[in-house]
């Protein structure tokens, strides 16, 4: 029990010395606490007040949004943008990109402002200090979730001048817009160049499949196959028929009557005529320019017809289909692909961003406070080292002599 009072004894005489420090070196702490106090108070409230801007945006839906939207993420960081809550956060990334900063920029002349950037990626960097950006949700709404879905964009930039953080505020959603628009410009006039060449190409082909069917048309007399091969195959079957009864005529003639007969002479005459017209008709080759085609070059007649018909038609339809892409491609280049709806423009408006003076002086005050405490502390010590022992001091010197690095003599 006793060694348990003495320890008590012990500890409060050892706290009795801390206060009894602090006591003595109070003129010192207060010093330095006041005067630093003061002086931040002076700096905090010299510093201008900065005042914010806000407006608020609406941003598209995912299933309105434009094919060239998906391709814009790898000019934001290569993420793939696909469903609710991650293709919001492509319009952040775009509102800091340099094409947008770099309007805002040139509009407020803010080269001048920044004259501490060595780069412009500096001058970036000041920039997006001074914008933020934020989902809200709309009213009578809670949850995160809500937050991390929302496609209600807040803009919010910071000014000493009230109307300019105001006028920042509104520049950003408008050079949102024109870098959205330039982007989508781009990409209509890509594809409708392309789309454009083609289409001369195609036009080209179609010209040469109309000249060849035309040449080719000319030569061989074809205008339709199906309707030709049936007109021959129709003519071959009459020259046989009246061949034959002609050849029976004959035949009854010739058992009562000469041959020096001059009808069957005529008879016969009509015979050879006949079978002459029906060997032209069946003959191989031949480049005959008579209306009927002659069955020995209906095969390959018909083939080379079918192929130049089938070019004609490819390149008629795929000229078809360029044509609806091309005037597709001039109405998308036409549009106007800015979708970004306004909900509230931003006006001037007292709401501050900063300084926080009181936060600035209470920081400063607690930090110089402690700072204080612990240079009396310090003194403290140093001035007992002064008046202690020579053989304290002696000690001291061993130790720091043994504690150096350096070879002990």
């Amino acid at each position: 029990m006793e060694l348990d009072k003495e320890a008590d004894e012990d500890k409060e005489i050892h706290l009795l010395d801390y206060f009894i420090v602090l006591a003595k070196r109070k003129k010192l702490i207060l010093g330095i606490t006041l005067s630093v106090a003061l002086v931040t108070s002076i700096y905090a409230f010299s510093l201008p007040t900065i005042y914010w801007g806000r407006t608020t945006i609406l941003l598209p839906q995912g299933g309105r949004e434009p094919m060239w939207i998906r391709m814009i993420g790898e000019y934001a960081g290569g993420s793939s943008f696909s469903g609710p809550g991650i293709e919001p956060q492509l319009y952040t990334q775009l509102l800091y990109s340099g094409p947008v900063l770099d309007r805002i920029i040139d509009r407020f002349k803010l080269i001048e402002h920044y004259k501490n950037a060595v780069t412009k990626k500096d001058m970036h960097d000041m920039l997006k200090s001074s914008v933020t950006t934020d989902f809200v949700l709309p009213k009578n709404s809670t949850g995160v979730l809500g937050v991390q879905t929302s496609r209600i964009l807040m803009i919010s930039t910071k000014d000493k001048d009230p109307v300019k953080a105001a006028d920042m505020a509104n520049a950003f959603v408008e050079a949102l817009q024109v870098f959205l628009k330039d982007i989508a410009v781009t990409q209509a006039s890509r594809k409708r160049l392309f789309f454009e060449e083609q289409l001369k190409k195609v036009k080209e082909d179609l010209i040469k499949s109309e000249e060849a069917m035309r040449e080719f048309q000319e030569k061989t007399g074809v205008v339709k196959v199906e309707a030709q091969a049936g007109a021959v195959i129709q003519g071959i079957a009459n020259l046989r028929a009246e061949i034959a009864a002609r050849e029976v005529e004959l035949s009854v003639m010739k058992s009562y009557s000469t041959l020096n007969n001059p009808d069957l002479q005529r008879i016969a005459e009509t015979i050879k005529g006949l079978k002459t017209e029906l060997a032209k008709l069946e003959q191989k080759g031949g480049n005959s320019p008579d209306s009927l085609m002659t069955t020995g070059r209906m095969p390959s007649v018909g083939t080379d017809y079918v192929r130049k018909m089938r070019d004609l038609k490819f390149n008629e339809t795929l000229y078809e289909l360029m044509m609806k892409q091309y005037e597709a491609a001039r109405i998308e280049e036409a549009g106007d692909p800015a979708l970004i709806q306004v909900i509230e423009k931003a006006y001037p408006s007292k709401e501050k961003a900063g300084p926080e003076r009181r936060k600035r002086v209470l920081t400063s005050t607690a930090s110089s406070f402690l700072f204080s405490m612990v240079l009396a502390f310090i003194l403290e010590f140093l001035e007992k080292q002064q008046s202690v022992s020579a053989e304290s001091r002696e000690r001291f010197k061993t130790l720091k002599r043994y504690l150096s690095f350096k070879r002990n003599r």
